[in-house]
């Protein structure tokens, strides 16, 4: 017998959840289902990503639900528009063997007519996110008074997202008498305090330890320099040559950066950020999903309701700023029973940083090396050999051209033949990785060395011999966000966003970095520009930020090179910016085939 009808769950059920392929209940759904199943008491289940939450709830509601009642009874909240999709899909999967059951997904960036006309022709469940949800609410379009069920998914994510308030009005719609189920991968003091007030006594259960990561991955960290981040990340991405992973940055410029990097590196990648549209979204995860993406560049929020099956690794290339969050992130490997891998990248100074997630995930981090460029070429050497040896031969096709290709090789022995066909791929490697430096920093670094470290600071490479600080004339009150400027720059100047540095608006001015090379560029750029009637004036920062010297000259006053740049154009160790992959040249780390 199936372990899922032991569990109660009907055949037609069962029979559809063995066609997608669980055979075996995991350890939150074996617990949880039977709990639920009885429809009598609230519900709080502590369990990490990744191990069947939507099972753990979907199943029992097709159990408990009237299906020849087209009226809303169940709700479920979810952080965001991946995840919406995917349980609602999963409902969908499951109760394909069932009559009469309608399952409409709400969540923002689709048409909210389209959902309003799914819910006007009846529905019993409806999975939604926050604001799109009481945005329907708000046009009186929906009627829960008839809802028995509500499950608050990822709990945790949406009040860390801020939907606390949306989550209030939205449940007071609901009756007093429903049952609340609350599924969170970690439980802080907010989601206990939702616990308290929208439930009586609810059952609880806990899989794992509160907080904990998955025991089913491995965590590592890597001490680089900020300059030489990318250039890191790179050499393990190339080190691990069947990697197939989420990479995870604090913001979407460095995701779209990256992601920008990597592509004209030669690597299979994209980014999915809160920018992307909800078609744009969908089609970097269908290609995420279909593997002919390689590497999803991906922030905190966009990333939330992932469920792609065996993604590898899970790389931090900044850490979070919730240590909560890694948490979360981590959990995208590993999923279903598999193994998988946690990467942080960090600077010294980011040491403590990694001691506290230790505390949180109950499990200690493994310090790693960067693999050396020769390290990297035998291991993809060897995943050339493996991956010849594995290789299906298509006898009939193939057979045709054999007369052909055992004259080409005729001269040749089979060491011979070997040799040349194992050096195509080995060659490569060896060119890009020839004369590669050693990227590992020292995790305990002296404090002139952690200063030189500080990238808000010194420009987002971390030295500012790298970059000219330059001032505008422009700021806030001019309406300017970031993000304005950065475009106003970059189209004044005829530059790439990837060639200026930090950006630090105020008020009535702004100090923005260029790299040294298009400094000049930058300032002719602005010769003859206006903002709203009003000259624009860009000058060498120099005294106006504490600078001094020669760097204080305007562009009017700056004679020659005017003694602009504080350091060497040409440092041997300053390849890499610390996440754009903006080149100057270096030895050793040339651009990928």
């Amino acid at each position: 017998m199936n372990p899922f009808s032991q569990l109660g769950i009907r055949h037609d059920v069962v029979n559809a959840v063995t066609e997608l392929g669980f055979e075996n209940p995991t350890p939150i759904q074996e617990q949880a289902i039977p709990a639920l199943l009885t429809g009598s008491s609230d519900f709080v289940g502590l369990a990490q990503t990744g191990t069947g939450k939507t099972a753990a709830f979907g199943l029992p509601l097709l159990e408990l639900l009237d299906f020849s009642q087209n009226l809303p009874q169940a709700l479920i909240l979810c952080p965001t528009r991946e995840l919406c999709l995917q349980i609602a899909n999963d409902l969908k999967k499951f109760s394909k063997n069932i009559d009469n059951v309608h399952v409409v997904a709400v969540y923002g960036g689709a048409n909210i007519s389209d959902q309003l006309r799914q819910i006007r022709r009846g529905v019993q469940i409806v999975v939604a996110t926050p604001g799109r949800m009481l945005d329907i609410i708000g046009r009186k379009a929906i009627d829960f008074s008839g809802v028995r069920y509500v499950v608050l998914d990822e709990a945790d994510e949406m009040l860390n997202m801020g939907f606390q308030e949306d989550i209030n009005n939205i449940l007071s719609t609901t009756p007093e008498e429903k049952k609340t189920w609350l599924f969170s991968a970690t439980m802080p003091a907010e989601v206990r305090r939702i616990a308290k007030n929208y439930m009586t006594d609810p059952f609880e259960l806990t899989v794992g330890t509160k907080n904990t990561g998955n025991v089913n991955i491995d965590h590592e960290y890597y001490v680089v320099k900020p300059r030489d981040k990318y250039a890191a990340f790179k050499r393990i991405v190339d080190f691990n040559p069947e990697i197939f992973g989420i990479v995870f940055c604090r913001t979407k410029i460095e995701t779209q950066e990256i992601a920008e990097a990597l592509i004209k590196d030669g690597y299979n990648a994209d980014a999915l950020h809160g920018d992307l549209s909800q078609q744009q979204r969908d089609k970097v995860m269908k290609r995420y999903r279909e593997r002919s993406l390689q590497l999803l560049i991906a922030t905190d929020v966009a990333a939330r309701g992932i469920d792609v099956n065996n993604v590898t690794h899970v790389i931090n290339f900044s850490l979070p700023d919730e240590i909560e969050n890694y948490t979360h992130r981590s959990g995208r490997t590993a999923r279903a029973g598999k193994t998988g891998v946690s990467i942080a990248l960090i600077t010294a100074r980011e040491l403590g940083k990694i001691r506290q997630i230790e505390r949180v995930i109950g499990k200690q981090f493994v310090k790693a090396e960067i693999p050396s460029g020769f390290d990297v070429c035998e291991k993809q050497l060897f995943a050339l050999v493996h991956k010849v040896k594995a290789v299906d031969v298509n006898e009939d096709q193939i057979g045709q051209y054999l007369p052909r290709i055992m004259d080409e090789f005729a001269e040749f022995s089979k060491e011979d033949v070997i040799k040349h066909f194992a050096s195509i791929e080995f060659n490569r490697f060896l060119d890009y990785y020839e004369n590669a430096p050693d990227l590992n920093a020292a995790a305990i670094e002296s404090k002139s060395s952690d200063r030189g470290a500080r990238g808000d600071k010194f420009g987002r490479n971390g030295y500012k011999s790298d970059y000219t600080r330059l001032f505008i004339n422009l700021g806030s009150v001019d309406e300017f966000t970031r993000g304005d400027m950065l475009g106003f720059i970059c189209n004044n100047a005829q530059i790439s966003g990837k060639s200026i540095g930090k950006i630090d608006l105020k008020g009535v001015y702004t100090f923005f970095e260029v790299e040294n090379s298009i400094a000049d560029k930058v300032l002719n750029g602005f010769n003859q520009a206006d903002f709203n009637g009003r000259s624009v004036r860009v000058e060498l920062a120099g005294d106006r930020d504490g600078g001094g010297g020669s760097r204080g000259r305007s562009r009017s006053s700056r004679g020659g090179d005017g003694g602009r740049r504080s350091g060497s154009r040409d440092r041997s160790d300053s390849g890499f910016r610390d996440f754009s992959g903006k080149r100057r040249e270096r030895k050793g780390e040339k651009k990928r085939w």
